[in-house]
């Protein structure tokens, strides 16, 4: 936990400690903390900030990150595959349990150097939920498929869970744990600072005006191979 605050540039000041004797048992413990974040309403990112035209750049994800497991362990609960059996060079728990990339150091450098328009943390809901939270009614988000390969624990997660490609996109980040919006002239630049932190960005796709302001938020994200 310290390690992960020294990522963040930030401090665990509180946190508390639940007696829930019906999930916890003998050493189990649940410890939660909260953050607070200070910024300059000049510089706050709103869904209006965003542009027709403007590049959205993926910062790769380490892993499911916190996201979809009760499917996950629904999956190791019912299926016969040995969770340690290996999946591309490692077992394949150890891909489930690697730990959340912390973002927060790479987007700052971001933000000092580039008209950043919007920020998605692609948690809870996938791509499909988490991108329109940065969205104007009018744009979407269109995604080339194309530009980069999911990490082999999505694929594993594919094939045994048997849901499709919109369901996965629901339910996990499939390779991608942040989005960031921004001009598309300076999209080059963003992505040698993200390089230069050892964060190997990449566009995956760009904003266009929609034919409609009545879309859902699932509406407001396309794929290449979905559109």
């Amino acid at each position: 936990i310290a390690t992960g605050c020294e990522y963040a540039g930030c401090a665990l000041i509180g946190g508390e400690t639940a007696e829930m004797p019906g999930v916890y048992h003998g050493e189990d413990f649940d410890l939660a903390g909260f953050c607070v974040g200070v910024a300059e309403k000049s510089q706050l990112l709103t869904y209006k900030t965003p542009e027709a035209g403007d590049a959205l750049l993926a910062l790769p994800a380490s892993g499911p990150h916190s996201n979809g497991f009760s499917l996950i362990r629904r999956l190791l609960t019912e299926r016969t595959e040995n969770p340690r059996a290996f999946l591309d060079g490692k077992p394949i728990i150890e891909h489930l349990l690697t730990p959340t990339q912390i973002y927060a150091k790479p987007v700052l450098s971001v933000l000092k150097a580039i008209d950043v328009r919007g920020i998605a943390h692609i948690t809870g809901g996938g791509l499909t939920e988490n991108i329109p939270r940065m969205l104007p009614p009018d744009l979407i988000a269109w995604i080339d498929e194309s530009t980069w390969q999911w990490p082999a624990i999505f694929e594993w997660l594919k094939n045994q869970s048997g849901n499709d490609i919109n369901e996965m996109y629901r339910t996990f980040n499939c390779g991608i744990g942040m989005m960031m919006i921004v001009p598309p002239k300076q999209a080059a630049e963003a992505l040698s600072i993200l390089n230069t932190l050892s964060i190997q960005a990449f566009q995956v796709g760009e904003l266009r005006q929609s034919p409609t302001t009545t879309q859902t938020t699932q509406q407001q994200v396309a794929y290449s191979s979905c559109a």
